[in-house]
């Protein structure tokens, strides 16, 4: 029996104790741990439903509603039924919740180092043309490349050595060398937006990410040095159009 299987029959009925779902219980700690939660639940719940009723509940009823078809009275069969189904929701819900949360955390952060090694490795392949290079760029010029991101700089974070469009994986993105207080920079602008503020390395260079609208601003320089104030700095002086 597969997991799913299991958490469907466990749902619908947490006190199955067929050799099967015994087998599937004792299969694993997650599927103990879930058998047990929905049992005490239901425990709760038939405990909860044990109510005494009033001998003269009926003739009560009738009264407030003289001249009314009373209706046909519920048996505690139905009660028990409404218990499973709240019992069904909690357990779809502490069963699958979590599971569902760190999946996303999980994909998130696959995204965003996705980018960062993308990043790296662009930096590295580039380093023999981009390291000799110094063409004195001019705010003019570097707003000129962003315009395609609907951005612009207010001003410049310090000299800019160079600045181009660039393969970034499957898509194109803004290339930028800056002389910042931590050193030479490369910054680049790619039209996707991250999770999350994301640092990442390899053994010679770090980097960190940062989300913008609809994009994202990655600062890649030497391991050691701190990224986060150059990728700050930077985003404070984008501009976006409305």
């Amino acid at each position: 029996m597969d997991d799913l299987e299991f958490r469907r029959r466990i749902l619908a009925d947490p006190n199955d104790n067929s050799a099967e779902m015994i087998e599937a219980k004792n299969s694993s700690l997650v599927n103990r741990k879930l058998s047990d939660e929905l049992q005490q639940l239901d425990t709760k719940l038939e405990k909860a439903l044990k109510v005494d009723v009033p001998d003269d509940l009926v003739d009560r009823i009738l009264f407030h509603q003289s001249g009314q078809t009373p209706a046909k009275p519920k048996t505690t069969r139905v009660h028990l039924a409404i218990a499973a189904s709240v019992a069904f929701a909690f357990g779809v819900f502490t069963g699958q919740f979590d599971q569902i949360l760190s999946n996303a955390e999980v994909i998130r952060s696959a995204e965003a180092s996705s980018l960062g090694q993308i990043a790296l490795s662009h930096v590295h392949a580039e380093a023999p043309f981009i390291d000799t290079i110094d063409e004195s760029v001019q705010l003019s010029q570097v707003n000129a490349k962003l315009k395609p991101f609907g951005t612009e700089l207010s001003s410049l974070p310090g000299h800019v050595y160079y600045v181009n469009h660039c393969s970034f994986g499957e898509q194109n993105a803004l290339h930028m060398v800056v002389d910042t207080p931590e050193g030479k920079v490369t910054v680049f602008i790619v039209p996707e937006q991250s999770p999350t503020v994301t640092n990442f390395n390899d053994k010679t260079m770090g980097g960190v990410l940062l989300p913008l609208r609809n994009a994202s601003l990655i600062v890649v320089g030497e391991k050691g040095a701190d990224m986060d104030p150059v990728a700050k700095t930077i985003k404070s002086e984008l501009q976006w159009q409305i």
